[in-house]
């Protein structure tokens, strides 16, 4: 049931509130100085006025509350309809009418605002109004209608910054058909700028418009965020997407062609942005949410750190590739990620990436932090090569690394000082059940000292 809605009061439609309440609760719950709470319709030529509802009564045992009528529909329900081409238009309408208003307090839930389509000299506001239902009122109906209130606005921003977040998600929705914070740490997301970034998401989306919403979804995060207010992201917007007649540019006309070669690199850089999402975040906020335990073992915490800046400082006593053939070295990367050996990973780099070292890294410093707490030296994580020699049991929430590694030779030859193999392997991570599909090819050359180092890593997940 729509707990906001347009009904019949005494034969004529009036907008409605059903609070839900039997009438003691209403009572109890002081509902009635709802009465007195405001709402805005917004016009197109920019004037407002001010809504107040006109009366209270009681519906199957239930109190309404409900006041003079406002020609719309609810902009949740059309923002759910991503696919309709009124979705883009009432979100500008949306936009412009906050734009009009300034910085006058008004609600920002999409549930509470309507956008009027229709004209007729018969009805109360010209078409492109807009509505927005006083906060409290609107607000404690929607909670009791089940609908997540919440998901297009962040508790942190408040003024105009917290209407081009909400804009921000509102056409991200609309662009991509999903929700840019779709886990249950929806608020921990905003406020780390946790989303995979809407040039991912809508492939050849005007970079202009991208640039706008991944600059609005920032806004929480103070070492994200860009130089745009929410004021001159919520212009930009507008100017870009709506004409003069405020008339929508057509979602069709936002998007571009790619060629098949940005097409893949596009699909590459979304694989290893989930990748990044589901372990390097998962992994840092595991030590956040776990602070106060490893705050106890500081002086564990401690020792690892020192053991860690004296292995930096002992560079000449680092583990090399020396006397190591090509293929080895290949094979000694992978046994090392597998079991956490960020060290000698370095010693097996130079010049290619390096984002395995950097979950090795994570890894290995929740291990011993755990480690220290626990005052257990059992592992937390169990490297998969042993996992797997031990049965290879499903689900794997603990295990993480390599199994089933096959490497051939592509190029090159020790002539030459430089061989290029491709890597085939399976890689588990903690809380996925299944492994991912990886194919690595390496590049391989000799350094000053005559040992074989990793130049180049081209991965591949299939």
């Amino acid at each position: 049931m729509r707990r906001v809605n347009i009904s019949n009061i005494e034969g004529k439609p009036a907008v409605c509130f059903e609070t839900g309440l039997d009438p003691r609760s209403f009572a109890r719950t002081k509902m009635s100085q709802s009465m007195i709470e405001t709402g805005f319709i917004v016009h197109p030529d920019g004037t407002h006025e001010i809504w107040r509802a006109a009366g209270v009564n009681e519906e199957n045992g239930l109190m309404r509350v409900w006041g003079p009528l406002f020609n719309g529909k609810r902009l949740d329900l059309l923002i759910n309809e991503s696919d309709s081409p009124e979705a883009q238009q009432a979100a500008l309408l949306w936009i412009r009418a906050k734009m009009f208003l300034g910085e006058t307090h008004s609600t920002l839930n999409p549930g509470a605002a309507f956008i009027c389509y229709e004209d007729g000299k018969e009805l109360p506001h010209p078409k492109g109004s807009v509505f927005f239902a006083p906060e409290n009122l609107s607000n404690r109906c929607l909670f009791v209608e089940g609908s997540e209130i919440d998901r297009y606005n962040c508790p942190d921003l408040t003024g105009m910054e917290a209407a081009a977040f909400c804009a921000g998600v509102m056409l991200y929705m609309i662009l991509t058909g999903v929700h840019p914070y779709p886990s249950k740490e929806i608020f921990q997301d905003m406020r780390e700028g946790v989303f995979l970034p809407v040039n991912i998401a809508a492939p050849g989306l005007n970079e202009k418009l991208a640039g706008l919403i991944n600059a609005a979804l920032l806004l929480p995060v103070a070492k994200k965020r860009t130089s745009k207010s929410g004021t001159d992201i919520l212009a930009e917007i507008l100017e870009l997407l709506m004409n003069k007649e405020g008339k929508s540019a057509s979602i069709s006309s936002l998007f571009h062609e790619l060629s098949a070669e940005k097409t893949e690199l596009v699909e590459k850089e979304k694989k290893f942005y989930l990748f990044k999402l589901n372990y390097l975040i998962k992994a840092n906020r595991f030590a956040v949410q776990n602070k106060h335990a490893l705050l106890g073992s500081a002086a564990g915490l401690l020792l690892v750190f020192i053991l860690i800046f004296s292995t930096v400082k002992s560079f000449s006593r680092r583990p090399t590739t020396e006397g190591m053939e090509a293929y080895h070295v290949i094979a000694a990367y992978y046994d090392a990620f597998s079991f956490l050996n960020h060290t000698f990973m370095e010693a097996c780099i130079q010049g290619a990436d390096k984002s395995d070292i950097n979950v090795a890294v994570n890894f290995f410093a929740i291990n011993k932090a755990r480690e220290a707490y626990e005052g257990s030296p059992n592992q937390s994580i169990i490297p998969a090569k042993v996992w797997k020699d031990t049965g290879g049991e499903l689900p794997s929430p603990n295990v993480f690394g390599v199994t089933d590694l096959v490497i051939e030779k592509l190029g090159g030859s020790e002539d030459e000082n430089v061989i290029t193999y491709r890597a085939n392997y399976l890689l588990w991570a903690p809380t996925e059940d299944y492994a991912s599909n990886r194919s690595d090819v390496l590049t391989l050359k000799r350094d000053k000292r005559k040992n074989w180092r990793i130049i180049e890593i081209l991965r591949t997940e299939k």
